[in-house]
């Protein structure tokens, strides 16, 4: 996992509520267990036409001024419905590190943590003052620094944001479980060498 680092960046306006891991990644492309490879399937549906390969102008990422965001700015309860953890990792394969949004489902929430997905929750008022400016500016660049928990807008509409310190420092350092489990890698040769030799018949 990269380490999450401050920097400037489209920000990118869905305005809608209720957006659900299968509209996010829809349950015909969970056939693979590494996460790569799933970006060009987020939001299937919406963004691509009844082809499945023409993108649809409707659909609000796949406007020009939107191209290239990293900050995804979104409704209420985002990443709700059904737990699949490949949710985040085609949001982070088409490119976002960022969601923004008043509420997200608890396991999305969790996920996107554990890969490397900056999720930060604002008050309705304060979505509703980031969706209004991206709409009347889109491509606009946010500023997101990680490490003040601050949020900077071309208008001025930045803020803080709270954020748990041990999930912070992860981000800052790039670490996942794995990551964190193999800062212990000695202590674990140690135990296994010892085990191996209380018990050599296990490891026969």
């Amino acid at each position: 996992m990269q380490p999450y680092t401050k920097h400037e960046s489209i920000a990118a306006l869905m305005n809608r509520s209720n957006v659900d891991t299968d509209q996010i990644i829809p349950k015909q492309f969970l056939k693979k267990v590494e996460r790569s490879g799933f970006g060009v399937h987020l939001f299937h549906d919406w963004r691509y036409n009844d082809d499945g390969v023409t993108p649809n102008p409707e659909f609000e990422l796949n406007k020009p001024a939107f191209q290239g965001a990293k900050i995804l700015v979104a409704g209420d309860n985002f990443g709700c419905g059904s737990s699949r953890e490949h949710a985040p990792w085609a949001i982070a394969d088409y490119g976002f590190n960022t969601i923004i949004s008043t509420s997200y489902a608890d396991i999305f929430y969790n996920n996107c943590f554990k890969n490397g997905i900056l999720a930060i929750i604002v008050s309705q008022a304060q979505l509703d003052t980031l969706m209004a400016e991206i709409a009347s500016n889109e491509g606009g660049k946010f500023i997101v620094d990680l490490e003040n928990r601050q949020v900077t807008t071309p208008a001025g509409n930045g803020f803080t944001f709270e954020i748990d310190p041990f999930r912070q420092g992860n981000l800052l350092s790039g670490l996942d479980d794995i990551g964190l489990t193999l800062k212990h890698v000695d202590k674990i040769d140690q135990y296994e060498a010892q085990h191996k030799q209380n018990y050599p018949w296990l490891w026969a």
